[in-house]
């Protein structure tokens, strides 16, 4: 497995390396780089590298390995189900995520963050071949030494539509998030894209992301597009 990762993980680091801004803004470009290796007909790894913003003196790399579980259908594919082959999680209704991330500043001077990570997505396909998807996630964070958690929740709607002998998959998704930082709901995100498979093996993706956070003493709102390569094997 080691060495099926070698070559993505060095692009990964490449990639988001390029994409580091030179400072803290509100407008900002994400790449990011996700290879996901089938390792069963119930699991696969999942490796993460991308940028992100997660506070307001910094920009951030995060980097780390997930283990994806598929729970088995209680039912048949249904047809939205089934229209999307590259990422198998989709086939199914429900998916469970345990992962680790390590978040670095790259600017200002933030501490590094650890994070266990933990989500489960549940999916129901609609009339039309419209895929939804709830995803519940919890954060266990170690920022700088101080322990906290956060929730998240984001539903996301989708659909395969074929131009020619293109399958792009348009989506719109809305995030919301809660901290015991503050002790409240600190941040909402919509975000508007789409992927586009390439080959068996390569899938791009585009979107643009609304993040408003009001964790803190005042509101900070950060606008960003983002660039993902997706692949698998």
């Amino acid at each position: 497995m080691a060495h099926a990762l070698r070559g993505p993980v060095l692009a990964a680091l490449l990639i988001v390396s390029f994409g580091i801004p030179a400072g803290a803004q509100t407008e900002q470009f994400w790449p990011e780089v996700s290879t996901f290796l089938k390792l069963n007909d119930r699991m696969r790894f999942y490796f993460l590298a991308t940028t992100v913003k997660e506070t307001r003196e910094s920009t951030e790399g995060e980097f780390g390995p997930n283990f994806d579980f598929y729970i088995k259908p209680l039912r048949k594919k249904h047809r939205a189900l089934s229209m999307i082959h590259l990422d198998e999680s989709k086939s199914r209704l429900v998916t469970v995520r345990v992962g680790y991330r390590y978040i670095h500043p790259y600017t200002g001077d933030a501490p590094t963050e650890h994070r266990g990570v933990l989500e489960v997505t549940a999916r129901h396909d609609l009339p039309g071949g419209v895929l939804v998807s709830d995803r519940n996630r919890m954060d266990l964070r170690s920022v700088g030494g101080e322990y906290s958690w956060r929730y998240r929740n984001r539903l996301t709607i989708e659909r395969e539509f074929s131009i020619g002998r293109f399958k792009p998959s348009p989506y719109i998704r809305g995030e919301v998030y809660y901290d015991s930082r503050f002790d409240k709901w600190s941040r909402t995100a919509l975000i508007a894209g789409s992927t586009f498979p390439i080959n068996r093996h390569l899938e791009l993706e585009g979107y643009c992301e609304h993040q408003n956070d009001s964790g803190g003493s005042s509101n900070r709102t950060v606008n960003a597009v983002g660039a993902v390569v997706n692949l698998y094997f």
